[in-house]
């Protein structure tokens, strides 16, 4: 592991119930860091993301919500609220985390950390999600910002950012399962 991806590892997180741990607490899995949002068009991702979490978590994957209502305010729920609005309404087993800032002012150590070491979103050659942001005068301040809820970071059994997502990449989208799979593959 290189310095960045150990202090990645060692950044405190909160988990949703307020009990503290870092990413390195997970070493040896696959991770996908997700933002989430509960009133957000794509709030519907929640199921393929279970989907997978479920499909994969015996080859080692685990997927991480991480709730910010940076994004049209679309997570305005407490802790509490969020998680029960989770187990209801999708059943959600994944690890969820605290309410946490994704871009701007207050961004999360770890999410700094995370847009660093990826700048960038694939958007797997579609991208009409960002123009029709864009229609709307959504845009990023700076090129490498989260642009909206369920952006997704994969990161590799040795702590490593290997991949950014844009949120317009469903979890069902094969391509997207694809380096999934191709990660958990490797030892």
């Amino acid at each position: 592991m290189t310095s960045q991806q150990q202090s990645l590892g060692q950044i405190p997180i909160n988990k949703i119930d307020g009990s503290e741990t870092q990413l390195s607490n997970y070493a040896g899995k696959v991770l996908l860091v997700v933002n989430v949002a509960s009133e957000c068009g794509l709030t519907p991702q929640y199921t393929g993301l279970e989907t997978l979490y479920q499909k994969y978590r015996e080859q080692g994957l685990e997927v991480l919500g991480f709730p910010a209502n940076e994004f049209g305010a679309q997570e305005p729920g407490s802790n509490a609220e969020i998680q029960n609005f989770c187990s209801s309404k999708f059943g959600i087993q994944f690890t969820m985390f605290e309410k946490i800032v994704v871009k701007g002012e207050g961004t999360h150590p770890l999410y700094a950390q995370l847009t660093q070491a990826v700048p960038e979103a694939d958007d797997l050659g579609d991208a009409s999600f960002a123009q029709k942001l864009a229609e709307y005068g959504v845009k990023k301040d700076n090129p490498s910002d989260i642009f909206w809820n369920f952006e997704k970071f994969l990161i590799n059994r040795q702590g490593e950012v290997v991949a950014r997502f844009a949120p317009s990449v469903s979890p069902d989208q094969p391509a997207f399962i694809e380096k999934i799979e191709a990660e958990l593959a490797k030892a």
